[in-house]
């Protein structure tokens, strides 16, 4: 067998930059126009896997013999279990495709194919999100231990929903420069474990500084209102302000900040570098960069 041809920075046995921005592009095209049916369930199917990713986290939060620091990186790196499975496995991200403004800023897509596939994730996502959260209160997981992963959940839930819009916005912008980052990470390893090593960090930062991801959200607060509505609620915790109203703003403007944050600071940035000003850095042409696998 022949091994991979290596790139030219500094040898390392992955892609280069420009072999990355030029991929993200193709794969732009291909998920905006990918039909609707196969775009929507593949979504569903990030949905839940970010789902699953944050119930970890919250597993890992409900214990309270850990220290802050610790709790939250721990987390975190469960978290990053979400965003494994949305890269390795395949499916669609909202969070994620936020990147194919790179595709229409080049005019390889339209407004309306941008539009569209956001709006079809998103949604998709939504579901994938509320299917885990309906099974997960059926399987009384907020009992876990003692009821600490209950009480975990909806610390977490009021937290996000007493926050004003431009904090739930900036928090939205910054994680999903991380998230965004953690994906372009992941597009340049060429094995699970390389893509595994990329998206730790990033993810287990976001989660640790407790940053808003819209799609995250769809999973953490329709779960919390669930086991409101249930009853089961540690005494002394006010859920006053969760509310669905509360619940639809935080998602509104964690969205906006998500597309902030992954389509112009990550997108739009490595766009200008790559196509418009620093790609001549780097000698391989567009032309034979080869995909990675998603």
């Amino acid at each position: 067998m022949h091994e991979a041809p290596k790139t030219e920075i500094f040898g390392l046995d992955c892609y280069s930059p420009a072999q990355i921005q030029a991929n993200v592009e193709k794969l732009g095209v291909k998920k905006a126009t990918m039909p609707f049916l196969p775009s929507f369930m593949l979504s569903v199917v990030a949905g839940g896997a970010i789902g699953l990713g944050a119930m970890y986290f919250l597993i890992i939060l409900s214990d309270p013999g850990l220290g802050f620091a610790l709790q939250r990186v721990l987390g975190g790196v469960a978290f990053s279990l979400g965003l494994l499975v949305v890269t390795v496995a395949g499916a669609e991200l909202f969070t994620g495709n936020t990147l194919i403004v790179m595709a229409w800023v080049n005019r390889q897509i339209t407004t309306g194919d941008v539009l569209r596939n956001w709006t079809t994730v998103w949604l998709g996502n939504l579901v994938g999100a509320l299917g885990l959260a309906a099974l997960l209160t059926l399987a009384h997981i907020y009992t876990l231990n003692e009821s600490g992963f209950g009480t975990a959940l909806l610390k977490v839930a009021v937290g996000k929903v007493a926050s004003d819009s431009l904090t739930i916005f900036v928090k939205g912008v910054l994680c999903n420069v991380l998230v965004c980052l953690a994906v372009w990470l992941a597009y340049a390893g060429r094995t699970v474990v390389d893509k595994l090593a990329a998206i730790v960090l990033p993810v287990s930062a976001f989660v640790a500084a407790g940053f808003e991801h819209c799609i995250a959200n769809q999973f953490y607060l329709p779960l919390a209102l669930l086991l409101k509505a249930t009853g089961h609620v540690p005494a002394g915790l006010d859920l006053s302000a969760l509310t669905v109203a509360s619940v639809l703003h935080n998602l509104a403007f964690a969205t906006l900040g998500n597309i902030v944050g992954g389509g112009v600071m990550v997108g739009m940035v490595y766009w200008l570098i790559f196509r418009r000003g620093l790609g001549g850095l780097y000698p391989l042409p567009h032309a034979k960069a080869q995909a990675p696998a998603e």
